[in-house]
């Protein structure tokens, strides 16, 4: 399927790996240009040496929880010409239990999470509605519908994604510009896998064990019953920012853990 994005310029934060990543070589894969981001410039390396073979891809790095990084990554982008497609994927998770997190590990979530989001997209978005077309893509998760008690903090700033998302899409009316979410459900990234690698080791279980229990116990409602994969996020993210009557909605890719026909 052609899907139009044929030298499009797309950025996409968060990209050194995981779902980044994966969205990346999606878009080089349909004939985007692509310009992927972390935070130390040895990942954009990494990133832009994979994923060249694929097509047309640059790289810049930065910490998005700086606004003078968000600024210079963002003059970056332009300098390549109009941003068609932005991605805001840049993200952190962690389990902690909701009366151990203190006011500085909520501000460190809402400023990643939430604010990396706000700076980049407040550069870009007013050229896109300017010009009268564009898209954005701002990544949730399926916590922001139905919070994790284990992850309070990540689950409240994946709500706030939906509703800056919601919130920016209200200022396109009448244009081509779009602006969506999209909600993965438990996924498998390297980070996710350090995370279990790690949690077999300190119960002293096999990893397989450790997963197949966590989707009986933490994840009983999931109709798949295994981790999603970047790649089946990747195409959700592309295929989303590609449909010009798609606006203002949140499209998930949880495999049916969460209970509800909307």
């Amino acid at each position: 399927m052609d899907l139009g994005l044929k030298d499009k310029l797309v950025l996409v934060t968060g990209s050194g790996s995981g779902i980044g990543k994966a969205t990346a070589q999606t878009y080089l894969e349909e004939g985007a240009r692509v310009i992927v981001h972390a935070l130390t410039q040895t990942e954009v390396d990494t990133a832009v040496a994979d994923l060249s073979s694929f097509g047309e891809v640059t790289g810049k790095a930065g910490d998005l929880t700086r606004l003078e990084d968000a600024n210079a990554l963002c003059d970056f982008a332009l300098s390549q010409g109009d941003v068609d497609v932005l991605v805001n994927n840049v993200g952190i998770f962690s389990v902690k239990a909701f009366e151990d997190l203190t006011d500085d590990d909520w501000m460190t979530y809402f400023n990643i999470n939430v604010l990396s989001a706000v700076r980049i997209s407040r550069a870009i978005l007013p050229a896109m509605l300017k010009r009268g077309t564009g898209s954005i893509v701002n990544l949730a998760s399926e916590a922001g519908v139905k919070p994790l008690p284990q992850m309070v903090h990540y689950s409240v700033t994946k709500t706030a994604m939906l509703g800056l998302t919601r919130g920016m899409a209200e200022l396109t009316k009448g244009t081509r510009v779009r602006v969506n979410s999209v909600l993965p459900g438990p996924t498998w990234t390297e980070g996710v896998e350090a995370y279990f690698v790690g949690l077999a080791e300190q119960k002293g279980q096999p990893m397989e064990d450790i997963i197949d229990n966590y989707f009986k116990s933490d994840e009983p409602t999931s109709l798949i019953q295994r981790f999603v994969q970047a790649e089946e996020v990747a195409r959700t993210i592309v295929t989303v920012s590609a449909n010009a009557a798609v606006n203002g909605a949140a499209h998930r890719v949880e495999g049916g853990i969460i209970r509800s026909i909307l």
